[in-house]
């Protein structure tokens, strides 16, 4: 009687421990760096950061007038403060940060392919930061009108729309 490990046992064996380890490589990948972040030739990004850490969530805006039009380009940083703007045209762009309970951050000047880390500002008061990223003030743009223009009687009428 045999009492080894068969060849087929072993392979097995040898097949699991190698489908583990590559479920294990994702979450390594996930957790380069901010300086490891690729950059192409018509990318610009690096990492936002403040007196707090990185900052998640915020927007980085890249603007150029160098353009027949003026050209803004924005994203938002990742849960490390990470960013890239991808495929931007040849210019040279002003770059800055915005975000909640943040002040606008100085504009910094940025060529393509280039590597830019960035420095949030918290905002010093509630007060200050709404003057920034006011929820008010997206609010007091909308032209609600007003109950007696419903039902509306078309463009002869008060211009709202019958349907």
């Amino acid at each position: 009687m045999k009492t080894g490990i068969s060849s087929r046992t072993k392979f097995a064996v040898i097949a699991l421990a190698s489908c583990l380890a590559g479920a294990f490589a994702p979450v390594q990948a996930q957790q380069r760096p901010a300086a490891e972040i690729a950059i192409g030739s018509s990318d610009i990004g690096g990492t936002v950061t403040s007196t707090n850490g990185p900052e998640a969530g915020v927007w980085v805006v890249a603007e150029t007038a160098d353009l027949p039009t003026k050209f803004a380009k924005m994203v938002v940083t990742d849960e490390q403060g990470r960013y890239v703007i991808p495929e931007l045209p040849k210019a040279t762009y002003n770059i800055w940060v915005r975000g909640y309970g943040l002040v606008d951050s100085q504009k910094v000047k940025a060529t393509l392919g280039q590597h830019l880390n960035l420095t949030a500002m918290p905002s010093p008061t509630a007060a200050a930061a709404a003057e920034y990223y006011p929820g008010v003030y997206w609010y007091s743009m909308l032209q609600i009108p007003d109950k007696s223009s419903f039902p509306g009687t078309g463009p002869n009428g008060n211009g709202i729309s019958h349907s």
